[in-house]
């Protein structure tokens, strides 16, 4: 498998160009990568109602790879399972990784131009997908018990690790209908 390119080249957020048909033909993309992330929402299932929400939210418009979402759904959630249990939370991934990032490889070097297409139906080939995030949009939110509030925060900065971007953290109180 080819290397990664380092995912500055796919950082800033550009027209989605990325139609996806039922009929091949018609279909800009023609092959669907795999999504990446597992799950989307952990902990307690339930429709049981939390005190208590904290939202990661982004400060800047950026992509997001779908890998770098995993990474920090995994690292964020350990913090939470180990402490408090598998019934004690809910944490949710809200971004969800449509975006097809595309590169067309050019051959650099000696005879590189025997194996090289150049420019011509530069489209490029599907190579992962990635999460377009807006400034201020919620990433993951965790709800909790006013007991875990530390832990959900530990949790999320785990997170945010894991992303290219700067975030910050809001507290919610769901009980009062107010921010914290």
């Amino acid at each position: 498998m080819p290397k990664l390119r380092k995912f500055i080249a796919y950082r800033r957020i550009e027209r989605p160009y990325t139609r996806r048909s039922k009929f091949r033909k018609k279909a800009y993309i023609k092959v669907n990568p795999n999504r990446g992330v597992v799950r989307f929402v952990m902990g307690d299932l339930s429709n049981k109602k939390y005190p208590y929400s904290l939202f990661l939210k982004s400060t800047t418009d950026l992509q997001i790879r779908n890998f770098a979402l995993e990474a920090g759904r995994q690292s964020g959630n350990r913090v939470l399972e180990k402490e408090i249990g598998k019934t004690g939370y809910r944490m949710m991934v809200r971004v969800f990784p449509h975006h097809v990032l595309r590169e067309n490889p050019l051959a650099a070097g000696a005879g590189a131009d025997r194996m090289s297409t150049g420019m011509a139906h530069s489209f490029g080939k599907p190579v992962g997908l990635a999460a377009r995030v807006f400034e201020n949009q919620i990433i993951c939110h965790v709800d909790c018990e006013k007991t875990h509030i530390d832990l959900a925060k530990t949790a999320l900065k785990r997170f945010s690790t894991k992303i290219p971007c700067k975030c910050y953290i809001e507290i919610f109180d769901n009980i009062r209908k107010a921010k914290l």
